[in-house]
C-alpha cells in the first residue's frame, strides 16, 4: 500500500514532475520546429554574381504578356511554379526596368522590395523544403534592351512592326521575373495578347489563336525543360513555312514581311541541317524545330531553344552553328558560364564538320589555317593572347577564345583519340545529359573513360592556358 501524503503534497509533486517533463521536453519541442532562412540572391557564378536566386527551383512559368507595339507598353503577369530547396522565409527573383505592382505567394498578397535587379518577396509564412509553391507577379512599363561590349543589345528590341525578345546571358529578366541563370531550367507558357493582325512566334508549339475585338492572344506551350536565356519571343507580321525532317520533327520556319525572300532558304537549311546533326549528334533533342528571321539586322543569332533568332541573313553555316546549340547549350546546358566553350566550342565545330562532310575543307584544315594565322593576323592576340576558351571572363564571353580556341581543342581531341572514339563521346556527352547542367571537369572525365587516355595536359593547355600551344 503506498503511503499516504497531502492533497498539497500531491499536487506540488504533480507540479515539480510537470516542471520536469516540460523541461525536457521543450528543447525536442524547439528543435522539431523548422527554422526558416532567406533563399540566396545569386547562384555562385562568379560571372553574373547576381543572376539566378537560392533556396527554390522553378518548375514552370506561365507568362501573360499584352504588349502594344505602337506605345511599346507593356502590361504582365508572371506565374512561377517551384519547389522550395531549403525552409525559405523569403526568396528573391531577378527583374530589371520594370515596375512591379503586387506579388502573391500560393494566392495570398506577399511584401516586396525592389534592390537593383533583384525583386525581395517575404511571403506571408515560410515556405517547407520540397514544398511545391506559386509566386504570381503584376508588372509593366515600356520595355528596354539591355547591353554588353561583347553583343551589343540585346533583350527586348522593338522593330518597325513589334519587338522580339532574344536573352543570352542575362536578359530574360529584363522583360519576366524569373530565376535567371542556365543552371534552373522549367517548362513554359506564353500568352501574348497583341493587336488584331499581329503574329507571335515562340518557343515550342503553339495552340489555336483566341480573338476577342480587336485584340488576339497567342498561346505557345514549351515543354521541355529551358535556361531563361533562351526564351523568346518575336511579335509583328510574319510569314511561316512548315514541314518535317527526315526522322519527322515538326519545322516551322518565319520571316518578317520585309524579310521573306529569306525564307524559304533559311527553312530548306534549317531542314538539311538538323537531318545531318542528328547523325552525328543524335536524336534532336526536342518536340519541334524552326527559326525566326526578324525584320531589322543586328550583329548576332542566338540558339533559342528550337527556334533561333536569326538578327542577319542566315549562311549555311550560321544555321548549322545555330542548330548546333539545341544540343550543345539548349538541352546539355552549362551550369555556370565560365565553361560557356562547351556551348560555343562544340558549335562552331559543328560548322567545321560540316564543311568536311559536304565537300568542304576538313576540320584539321580549318583548325591548320588558324593555327598557322601570323603574329599581324588583326585577330591574333584575342585568340591566343588575352582570354582563355575554358575561362573568357564575364565582358568577354562572346568572342574568340571560347568559339574558334573552343573548337580547336576538340580537334586537338580528336586528333588524340581517334575518330571512334571523338564521334562516339559526341554522342555520349548529349546522351548522358540530355535537359541537364554540365561542366567541363565532367567532359574531361567522360572523354578520359571513353577514350582511355589522360587528357588533363591536352584541355589544360587548350583551355586555361595562354599563348599558342606547342605541344599538348
Amino acid at each position: 500500500m503506498p503511503p499516504r501524503t497531502s492533497t498539497r503534497t500531491r499536487v506540488a509533486a504533480s507540479l515539480t514532475a510537470s516542471a520536469c517533463l516540460l523541461a525536457v521536453a521543450s528543447p525536442a519541442s524547439a528543435a522539431a520546429r523548422p527554422r526558416f532562412t532567406p533563399g540566396a540572391s545569386g547562384v555562385g557564378d562568379r560571372y553574373f554574381p547576381l543572376e539566378g536566386n537560392g533556396g527554390y527551383d522553378v518548375l514552370h512559368y506561365d507568362l501573360g504578356l499584352d504588349y502594344t507595339p505602337s506605345s511599346n507598353a507593356l502590361k504582365a503577369d508572371a506565374t512561377l511554379t517551384a519547389r522550395a530547396t531549403q525552409n525559405l522565409s523569403r526568396f528573391d527573383l531577378d527583374l530589371k526596368q520594370l515596375k512591379v505592382t503586387s506579388v502573391k505567394v500560393n494566392g495570398k498578397r506577399a511584401k516586396f522590395v525592389r534592390k537593383g535587379q533583384e525583386l525581395v518577396v517575404t511571403p506571408a509564412k515560410g515556405l517547407p523544403k520540397g514544398r511545391t509553391f506559386t509566386v504570381a507577379v503584376a508588372y509593366g512599363g515600356d520595355p528596354k534592351p539591355v547591353s554588353r561590349p561583347d553583343i551589343g543589345k540585346f533583350g527586348w528590341i522593338k522593330t518597325p512592326d513589334g519587338a522580339y525578345a532574344v536573352s543570352e546571358p542575362d536578359g530574360a529578366s529584363s522583360w519576366f521575373p524569373s530565376n535567371d541563370h542556365p543552371s534552373d531550367k522549367a517548362t513554359y507558357t506564353f500568352r501574348v495578347t497583341v493587336p488584331k493582325g499581329t503574329q507571335v512566334l515562340s518557343n515550342g508549339e503553339q495552340s489555336p489563336v483566341v480573338t476577342r475585338g480587336s485584340r488576339s492572344t497567342f498561346t505557345w506551350n514549351e515543354r521541355t525543360p529551358m535556361a531563361s536565356y533562351l526564351a523568346m519571343l518575336a511579335i509583328g507580321r510574319y510569314r511561316t513555312l512548315t514541314g518535317r525532317t527526315k526522322s519527322g520533327v515538326p519545322v516551322l520556319t518565319g520571316a518578317a514581311l520585309n524579310r521573306t525572300k529569306e525564307l524559304k532558304p533559311l527553312h530548306e537549311n534549317t531542314v538539311k541541317a538538323i537531318d545531318w546533326e542528328e547523325t552525328v549528334f543524335g536524336k534532336y533533342p526536342f518536340r519541334s524545330v524552326g527559326g525566326i528571321r526578324v525584320g531589322v539586322d543586328v550583329e548576332f543569332s542566338l540558339e533559342t531553344q528550337g527556334r533561333p533568332i536569326y538578327g542577319f541573313s542566315p549562311d549555311v553555316a550560321t544555321v548549322v552553328h545555330e542548330l548546333a546549340h539545341q544540343w550543345f547549350g539548349d538541352t546539355v546546358s552549362v551550369r555556370r558560364w565560365p565553361d560557356i566553350w562547351l556551348n560555343e566550342g562544340f558549335a562552331t565545330y559543328a560548322e567545321w564538320l560540316y564543311d568536311e562532310q559536304h565537300g568542304g575543307p576538313t576540320a584539321q584544315a580549318t583548325f591548320d589555317k588558324y593555327y598557322n594565322q601570323p603574329k599581324t593576323w588583326k585577330y591574333y592576340d584575342q585568340l591566343w593572347n588575352r582570354n582563355t576558351a575554358g575561362d573568357p571572363g564575364a565582358p568577354t564571353m562572346f568572342t574568340l577564345p571560347p568559339y574558334y580556341r573552343g573548337g580547336m581543342t576538340l580537334q586537338a581531341l580528336r586528333g588524340r583519340i581517334g575518330d571512334k572514339a571523338f564521334f562516339a563521346l559526341l554522342k555520349a556527352w548529349v546522351a548522358q545529359h540530355r535537359n541537364g547542367n554540365v561542366s567541363t571537369p565532367e567532359f574531361v572525365r567522360l572523354a578520359e573513360k571513353i577514350s582511355h587516355r589522360n587528357l588533363d595536359g591536352l584541355f589544360k593547355t587548350w583551355l586555361y592556358t595562354k599563348g599558342k600551344p606547342t605541344t599538348w
